[in-house]
C-alpha cells in the first residue's frame, strides 16, 4: 500500500522519504534556517522531504522542561516554511482539541507513541482527513497496532503510516527489533523508522530529570532500518543539539545529514532493485 503526502508517495516500491527538522519550534529563525538546509541536502540527494517540528511537547521527564513557544505562534512558523520553502509538514497533536487546527498547517498529524491507543485522539485526527503517521508505543507489539489504524480508518481516512521508535527494554533503555518493520508492513500500511528517538535512555540522565541519549547509534540504526525495507526515515536534527531545548542528547547534527542521506540511499535502491 501507498499513501500521498501531497505529491509525495511513500510506500509499496516508491523511493525512501526523509522526515526532518528539529525536535520542536524553538525560534523562526532556527526552524527557517533548518529547513532550508534539510531541503538542500535532500535535493542533493534526490530524496523526497517532509519538514518535522512540534509545536508542543507535551511528554517531558520534568514538569520545568521547555514545552514551546505557544501553539499558535509555532503553528504560524511552520505554516512559513510549507508555503516559503514548499515543504510539506509532520507535526504532532497531543489532545482532540489540537487536531484541527494543526491540520490548518500540517500534511501529517503525528500521533504520539504514548498516545497511539487513545481511541478518541486517533478519531479526532482521522476525521481531518490529512495523513496521520502513528508511532508505535514502547509498550506494544508490532502487530498490535493494526489496532490502531482501525480506529483511524473508521473515520473514513485509509491514510495511516506506522513509526517505529523503539521497544522499552528494562529500565531507562529501548531496543529496535527490526523484525517490527516487515510486520507492520504487513499490516498494510507504510513504514517509518525513527532513529533519533530510538536512541534515547528514557528518564535516564536523573540527575538533570531528563532523558539521555546515544546518538553515536543513529547512524548503524538509520543503515538497519532501511536496509529491513523501511519507507520512510524519521530524523530530528539540528544545528547544535547540546544546545536544543528538547531531545539535546538524541538530536543529529543537522552537519551529519549529508553523510546519512548517502549511505541510507545507496542501501534503499539497493532493497528496491532500482
Amino acid at each position: 500500500m501507498s499513501v500521498l503526502i501531497n505529491d509525495i508517495p511513500i510506500g509499496d516500491s516508491h523511493p525512501l522519504v526523509l522526515f526532518a527538522g528539529p525536535c520542536v519550534v524553538e525560534s523562526r529563525d532556527l526552524v527557517m534556517q533548518t529547513a532550508d538546509q534539510v531541503k538542500t541536502i535532500a535535493a542533493r540527494h534526490g530524496v523526497p522531504v517532509v519538514f518535522k517540528s512540534s509545536y508542543r511537547k507535551a511528554n517531558r521527564t520534568s514538569g520545568k522542561s521547555f514545552t514551546g513557544i505557544g501553539m499558535q505562534e509555532a503553528l504560524k512558523i511552520l505554516q512559513e516554511v510549507r508555503r516559503d520553502l514548499g515543504m510539506p509538514i509532520v507535526t504532532d497533536i497531543h489532545t482532540e482539541a489540537e487536531a484541527v487546527p494543526a491540520a490548518e498547517v500540517a500534511d501529517v498529524l503525528q500521533i504520539p507513541a504514548f498516545l497511539c491507543r487513545q481511541t478518541d485522539l486517533l478519531h479526532a485526527a482521522g476525521r481531518t482527513g490529512r495523513v496521520i503517521n502513528i508511532k508505535k508505543g514502547q509498550f506494544l507489539a508490532p502487530g498490535d497496532m493494526d489496532h490502531a489504524a482501525d480506529k483511524v480508518v473508521e473515520t473514513g481516512n485509509t491514510k495511516v503510516l506506522f513509526t517505529e521508535r523503539g521497544t522499552a527494554f528494562g529500565y531507562h533503555n529501548l531496543v529496535v527489533d527490526m523484525r517490527s518493520l516487515t510486520i507492520m508492513r504487513a499490516l498494510g500500511y507504510p513504514v517509518v523508522f525513527d532513529a533519533t528517538h530510538s536512541v534515547q535512555l528514557p528518564g535516564g540522565d536523573t540527575a538533570a530529570a531528563q532523558t539521555a541519549g546515544q546518538p553515536q547509534f543513529i547512524f548503524p540504526l538509520a543503515r538497519a532500518g532501511v536496509a529491513a525495507g523501511c519507507d520512510g526515515l524519521f530524523v530530528e536534527v539540528h544545528p547544535d543539539p547540546r544546545r536544543a531545548l528538547s531531545d539535546a542528547t538524541s538530536q543529529m547534527r543537522l552537519d551529519l545529514l549529508d553523510s546519512l542521506l548517502d549511505q541510507v540511499t545507496r542501501i534503499d535502491r539497493i532493497v528496491r532493485g532500482s
